[in-house]
């Protein structure tokens, strides 16, 4: 079967055209993406139903839907700085077929405190194989390929958000809740089996006696302006994310709103105009540079903040799909930047950037969810709405450092 990257290395003339390899090949890595992260988001569709089901607050359910969060960013620091010793092919797989553990675990967990275990020990499986992923993609594509590779990525990022939840749903509603979770345990196999099939074992980029320790190598990126930077916009825009599309649930099953649990999931077809536009994130970058295609994308998701407090569905599903739009747009963005900004260690670089971007989750779900229970939503929104002022402040530092000639990119 096609492996998902080894042709972009050497047929470039064939990437920039849209030819039915290129196609599927974009498939296949965004089929790989969905797969893997389609657990993340997928409970936030049945939040209300999980909130009735534990007897516990709106800010305590969001906590635990998001705790995968905690588990997401310590794999990414762990498989970054092991990374130049991982098979990727061995560690992605490995990764997807432990997630289905915890995954139907979920189903039984008898109260609050299991379930948020287990959804750690999701983000640890996720995360792994995520981080894997970008790293074998980073080292088996062209610089001209790499952003095409890392926009299919992160449009199956994009389309589990959207899939998972209806999925989850759709599930939920006709067999129950611990249904859902078993279901979802299928897609978890499913994905191993996909990785099996078109991942190529290829030696680790990094597997040769390196100058620098793991160690040593993140703290010279951490010195990078640049990286450090990205590192933080990564932050702030899962940040944001978290605190838009989690709580949101709450703001949408309430009067006047008072949407099903079924209409629930339909409403997380905002993420459709998503899959499309995402897929462009590689090629407006490198047409008008990662700083303006960050500041634009993150202009777009602030457009959509006012309409979220609208009594009227029609104007929250509107603000929803900016603020989709936006987000997912800025994070292929600042992705495919980390990868060009890391001149060597590049498993590491992805690794830490995914770390932040997965912390700032779970403290967007942490402090968000207490402005929603304290204060409600107008002032959730206005949290969301300065984490991305703060990105756009720090997107002025993304400036590529000049390299060698001959040098990789």
């Amino acid at each position: 079967m096609t492996d998902i990257s080894a042709p972009m290395k050497s047929e470039t003339t064939e990437m920039r055209g849209h030819s039915p390899g290129v196609a599927l090949r974009s498939l296949l890595i965004g089929l790989t993406a969905f797969l893997t992260v389609v657990d993340l988001f997928a409970t936030q569709a049945i939040l209300p139903s999980l909130t009735r089901h534990y007897n516990v607050t709106p800010a305590a359910m969001g906590f635990a839907v998001n705790a995968s969060t905690i588990g997401m960013a310590a794999a990414g620091l762990i498989v970054g700085f092991l990374s130049p010793h991982i098979d990727r092919r061995l560690g992605i797989l490995v990764s997807l077929v432990v997630l289905a553990v915890p995954t139907t675990l979920l189903a039984i967990a008898p109260d609050l405190a299991t379930f948020t275990a287990l959804r750690i020990a999701q983000g640890l499986c996720m995360a792994s194989a995520f981080a894997l992923t970008l790293a074998y993609l980073s080292e088996q594509c062209s610089s001209v390929d790499a952003g095409g590779a890392f926009a299919a990525y992160i449009t199956g990022n994009v389309a589990s958000n959207l899939m998972g939840r209806l999925i989850s749903a759709a599930v939920a509603d006709t067999f129950g809740l611990a249904s859902n979770f078993y279901f979802f345990a299928l897609l978890n196999l499913a994905g191993a089996a996909l990785v099996y099939f078109t991942i190529h074992r290829v030696k680790p980029m990094q597997a040769t006696p390196a100058v620098q320790s793991p160690f040593a190598a993140a703290i010279a990126h951490w010195r990078n302006p640049a990286l450090r930077a990205a590192y933080a916009i990564g932050f702030c825009i899962l940040f944001a994310f978290i605190g838009t599309f989690t709580f949101v649930n709450f703001v949408l099953v309430r009067a006047p709103l008072s949407l099903g649990r079924m209409d629930l999931g339909f409403v997380y077809f905002v993420f459709a105009p998503s899959v499309v536009t995402t897929l462009f994130a590689g090629q407006a970058a490198v047409r008008f540079g990662a700083r303006p295609a960050i500041w634009g994308a993150l202009a777009v998701a602030a457009l959509g903040l006012p309409l979220m407090l609208s009594a009227h569905l029609p104007a929250v599903l509107t603000g929803m799909v900016l603020v989709g739009v936006g987000t997912f747009f800025a994070q292929a963005c600042a992705t495919g930047f980390v990868g060009q900004a890391a001149r060597d260690n590049r498993g590491i670089a992805s690794g830490t950037y995914l770390a932040c971007y997965f912390l700032g989750g779970l403290v967007g779900s942490a402090v968000l969810g207490q402005l929603f229970d304290r204060f409600g939503w107008t002032a959730c929104v206005a949290g969301v709405g300065a984490s991305l002022a703060i990105a756009a402040l720090l997107t002025v530092r993304l400036t590529l450092e000049a390299r060698p000639a001959g040098s990789p990119a």
